[in-house]
């Protein structure tokens, strides 16, 4: 079996599960009660895949209900979050593509957590 460094957040925790030029797969742990930050990336697009769990997932303003063999794609510039709705941790592989892929690339525009909005909404 393989370890990965694992990174903790408010919401739980990931793991980097691969990275190389143009990809980053991710294995993130939401806790349950536990929500990413509403957010979108400038240089990277997402697709989720739904390992274990159920929650919502918010992509561009709609509510989407997911639980284990769900997927989803978000594409660059585009708002998002998920939430652990369920009882059990949410598991998500997350597969990020672009030319930047850093955790800096967030701009953050709601958080339960107190972190720092980084854009203000022009819509």
């Amino acid at each position: 079996m393989t370890y990965f460094d694992t990174e903790r957040r408010p919401w739980g925790n990931f793991e980097v599960l691969a990275d190389g030029p143009g990809y980053k797969v991710k294995r993130l742990f939401i806790a349950p009660g536990g929500r990413l930050s509403l957010q979108s990336h400038r240089h990277r697009s997402e697709h989720w895949h739904i390992a274990r769990g159920r929650g919502i997932a918010v992509i561009d303003g709609e509510e989407i209900i997911v639980q284990a063999g769900n997927s989803a794609d978000i594409p660059q510039n585009i708002k998002h979050r998920l939430e652990n709705t369920g009882k059990e941790t949410l598991v998500i592989i997350e597969i990020w593509r672009g030319e930047r892929l850093e955790e800096s690339d967030v701009v953050r525009y709601e958080d339960d957590y107190g972190r720092p909005i980084t854009a203000v909404d022009t819509e």
